[in-house]
């Protein structure tokens, strides 16, 4: 049985602080993120010669993941805290994602993951997600 992947390539810039890392990290900063999505379907291609349109995988990545989180602050949500945004930021964080974990490369992945799982079409799975943080490091996914 043939196998194709297919993989399209994001960029999004994003600002997390990881609170439980002793380091440097863990006061706020950013990075240009980018995101390798690669799918895989079993099979050979349509009459149309696709197995998938590269824009379909463009418009759920773009929805489910680009959007929200380009040019957010993503921070996780304390255990004790109520509250849905920080006030000490003082509205400097209009776009603020409060996550129940810390968003290193490697959560945010199985997060990623999450979000796109159900939302490809049928006979279309998703095979993995690498996600560049700095133009030198990276962590990859593998869903199948």
């Amino acid at each position: 049985m043939k196998k194709l992947r297919l993989t399209k390539q994001f960029t999004f810039d994003m600002a997390h602080a990881l609170p439980l890392y002793q380091g440097k990290c863990r006061n706020i900063h950013g990075h240009t993120y980018k995101l390798h999505v690669t799918v895989q379907a079993v099979g050979e291609p349509g009459p149309d010669g696709m197995v998938l349109d590269f824009s379909a995988i463009k418009q759920i990545v773009e929805q489910q993941i680009v959007l929200p989180f380009d040019h957010a602050l993503v921070l996780p949500r304390k255990q004790d805290s109520a509250t849905d945004a920080p006030d000490s930021l003082g509205g400097y964080a209009a776009k603020l994602i409060l996550l129940p974990f810390q968003p290193t490369t490697e959560n945010l992945l199985f997060h990623f993951a999450e979000l796109l799982e159900g939302k490809l079409p049928d006979g279309v799975q998703l095979y993995s997600l690498k996600l560049y943080e700095t133009e030198t490091s990276c962590a990859e996914l593998l869903l199948m």
